[in-house]
């Protein structure tokens, strides 16, 4: 596979003109004054299709020879890399077959959908990125079709790398971190190899969700390796194995890659659309997640996180309230087995919940002698610190309680 080079991504800045946006890159105030330091956020959130994947879909698509585009092109995507081509199939007439996984946020296939009208057809198919990569593999293959491949590819490499030139000609000082998602190693080789080159002090960060850590482990063992399993709650993300090529790419430019959990993704999402009415779907929150681990190393610096897409479902808010409320510890689940007497339910609301806590869930799990069967309750608290008074008071109040936040098995059953 031919060599990502500096003259590479300058050549797809100019085949991308008048097709992107050249997104804004902005100082954020208030997570400068949080972390003592200057934070510019870098925003393909407002990108046409709301994501940075247009650059390279696009700059990758236009690049096929006429001959082969007769039969059209395959790709497989968790939802953002499939609205690129989407819109590139539309823009240059080209008819596409996108395999997304089941799991794909409904806003996202709607998406895929507008941007390409009748020229894509959606296929939704198994549960993971992975799942759907295999299936459009096969499909390709059968039918002699291209594939546009959502991050190991030089020209889409290329075409996400348009995103560190628009950031080094918009900054008006030198750029000490950049921060970036890592799903399949796209993004960040791309954006990696400008930097390198031409600001070759800048440290570049990768972000995954621990979920689905598969560049942290494939750079710890020197090797691509294929997790086992991942958590797809991050989606723009959620890949099983990086790219060989950007795996190549980013051993070379790659200075550090943070991990950082779902909930605290959650979190994020919820704190920048409270804060400044920016909406960021969990993989374009990655960046700003991971400032808390670094915000030792970047006080005083000057640091820029890309908010790599803005594709969020609203139907999945209550879920990304649900991690992140779980992630700070505000809240804990009981199965919690009343004592055999009259008024303990009553007793359990007085005297053992603190004056802030709220029960958020309450469900009998057998439908006989409520008063004395086991109970599902979900609290809500105010201050972490007031667990421990909580559990104190369950211990002293004899009620008999199990705690399943800790216990993957009963957790994934009833919650």
């Amino acid at each position: 596979m031919a060599k990502v080079v500096l003259e590479d991504i300058i050549k797809a800045g100019q085949t991308l003109k008048g097709v992107i946006n050249k997104t804004p890159l902005h100082r954020h105030d208030l997570l400068s004054e949080k972390y003592q330091c200057n934070i510019f956020l870098k925003r393909e959130d407002l990108q046409v299709v709301r994501s940075f994947k247009l650059r390279g879909a696009y700059n990758m698509v236009q690049s096929i020879p006429q001959e082969r585009l007769s039969n059209g092109v395959v790709c497989a995507s968790a939802g953002n890399h499939a609205q690129g081509v989407a819109y590139s199939c539309k823009a240059l007439g080209i008819k596409g077959s996108i395999y997304v996984p089941s799991t794909t946020p409904k806003q996202k296939i709607s998406s895929i959908k507008r941007f390409g009208g009748e020229f894509v057809e959606v296929i939704q198919t198994g549960d993971t990125f992975d799942d759907a990569f295999n299936q459009a593999k096969a499909h390709c293959e059968e039918a002699n079709k291209t594939f546009v491949h959502p991050f190991d590819d030089p020209l889409v490499i290329a075409g996400q790398g348009t995103i560190a030139m628009e950031i080094l000609n918009d900054l008006e000082v030198p750029a000490d971190f950049v921060l970036g998602g890592v799903g399949g190693g796209g993004l960040m080789s791309g954006v990696g190899i400008a930097m390198k080159s031409l600001s070759p002090n800048t440290q570049i960060i990768g972000v995954e969700a621990t979920g689905a850590a598969s560049m942290k482990e494939a750079l710890q063992r020197s090797e691509v390796i294929t997790l086992d399993t991942i958590d797809s709650f991050v989606d723009g993300t959620a890949v099983k194995r990086v790219g060989d090529f950007t795996f190549d790419i980013c051993q070379e430019v790659l200075d550090d890659v943070i991990v950082v959990t779902e909930g605290k993704v959650c979190t994020t999402i919820l704190e920048m659309y409270n804060d400044s009415a920016i909406v960021v779907e969990p993989a374009g929150a990655l960046s700003i997640a991971a400032l808390d681990t670094y915000q030792d190393k970047i006080k005083g610096k000057n640091v820029v996180c890309i908010i790599s897409g803005g594709n969020n479902d609203i139907e999945r808010t209550p879920e990304i309230k649900e991690r992140s409320l779980l992630d700070q510890g505000l809240k804990h689940y009981f199965i919690v087995n009343f004592p055999q007497r009259p008024g303990a339910l009553k007793e359990f609301v007085v005297d053992v919940l603190g004056p802030h806590d709220d029960i958020a869930r309450f469900e009998y799990i057998k439908s006989n002698n409520k008063e004395k069967g086991p109970t599902l309750i979900g609290i809500e608290l105010t201050r972490k610190e007031d667990y421990q008074s909580l559990v104190e008071n369950m211990d002293k109040k004899g009620f008999q309680y199990t705690e399943i936040n800790d216990n993957p098995e009963l957790f994934g059953l009833l919650i």
